[in-house]
């Protein structure tokens, strides 16, 4: 008899099985999971399922059990599971060739990023919902230049105001897409109003929220989760849904990025940008990165001097709107977490370091 029941995480013994069980299946069991359930018979594990937010992912079964109806009974957990916490929509993050399986049972499929992974999407909430509800604030935008710019701005710098600025100069109108997914040290609700606040002098620009489609769990949750095997699968899904979905609908022709010459995650972003852009005739736009002195201004230097205490560094590379955040009662709060996280770093590091040492001569 087959049962179903949840997988605790907590529990060391099966995070592992259902790590290795998916390893099998060639995924990688990573991203903000929430839930996940196993379907088990005699105490074996022949199929699992997980919830990261409102996405469904990490969804395989034994081969021996396919095609027996199964993954419809995970699908079933899952939704469950998800009324339960008040999500009335899903998404799921899938490889390709399983798009018409769940078809099948009733979801849509948002695009797909071939050979790498697929969105599919059911019930409330959808990406033609969300499209929807920004076609009604900002409009069509038919017979404009219009560009856009996606920004997590952790916290909002002068790099991310001069990369607006020469948007601003070469569009009619300019949409930035404030990244929604709360994974950052900033909370998204200080991130978007920073941002709004930092540009709020420039006549047609507008600051949104990018939703679950943009830099999202569903989209791209390797974003948040620096080198796993995944990136080049949800690179190219994040800028496929952009450039043949989002794009067209509110009549985008290009988008802004700054030059990333570091960062790994970023560089591979901009990489599958320029292949999926080019194909779809959405233009790239590359914009060398904003410096001060003998340093590129980011806001992963921002966070660093923030955690030296090095305001120096920080009144060169914030606005006066960004400073006066951090000299508040919020901004002292997150200016806390960053230094408690960069002491458990460094802490991790010299244990690490330790580890690798070779063993004294007693």
């Amino acid at each position: 008899m087959i049962t179903e029941r949840e997988i605790f995480l907590t529990n060391p013994d099966e995070k592992a099985a259902v790590i290795e069980f998916l390893n099998g299946f060639g995924l990688t069991f990573t991203g903000n999971i929430d839930y996940t359930m196993g379907l088990f018979e005699d105490g074996k594990l022949i199929g699992t399922g997980s919830l990261g937010g409102r996405v469904m992912r990490d969804i395989a079964i034994s081969k021996d059990y396919q095609k027996k109806g199964l993954t419809r009974r995970i699908i079933r957990n899952l939704q469950g599971e998800s009324y339960r916490r008040g999500i009335t929509g899903n998404q799921i993050f899938t490889k390709p060739a399983n798009v018409p399986v769940f078809e099948h049972m009733g979801f849509k499929c948002v695009a797909v990023a071939e050979p790498y992974a697929a969105l599919l999407e059911h019930g409330t909430d959808t990406l033609e919902d969300y499209l929807g509800r920004v076609r009604a604030i900002l409009g069509s935008g038919e017979g404009k230049n219009r560009g856009a710019i996606v920004m997590n701005c952790n916290p909002f710098t002068l790099g991310h105001r001069s990369l607006v600025e020469y948007a601003h100069n070469n569009c009619d109108e300019v949409i930035i897409f404030a990244v929604r997914e709360d994974r950052s040290v900033f909370p998204f609700s200080d991130r978007f109003s920073l941002l709004k606040q930092g540009v709020r002098d420039m006549k047609g620009v507008e600051v949104i929220s990018g939703g679950d489609y943009i830099i999202s769990n569903a989209t791209f949750p390797t974003y948040f989760i620096k080198g796993t095997d995944e990136l080049a699968a949800q690179t190219k899904l994040d800028a496929t849904v952009f450039a043949t979905r989002i794009a067209p609908a509110l009549n985008i022709s290009v988008r802004f990025v700054g030059e990333e010459p570091t960062d790994k995650t970023t560089l591979a972003y901009n990489k599958a940008m320029k292949e999926v852009f080019n194909e779809s005739g959405i233009e790239l736009k590359e914009i060398p990165r904003e410096q001060k002195g003998n340093q590129i201004v980011s806001a992963s230097t921002v966070r660093k001097a923030l955690a030296e205490d090095d305001w120096e560094t920080v009144y060169r590379m914030v606005p006066k709107t960004t400073l006066v955040y951090l000299k508040s009662d919020a901004g002292q709060e997150v200016i806390r977490r960053i230094k408690m996280m960069d002491k458990i770093k460094k802490m991790e590091a010299e244990e690490a370091a330790k580890k690798t040492e070779p063993e004294k001569e007693k």
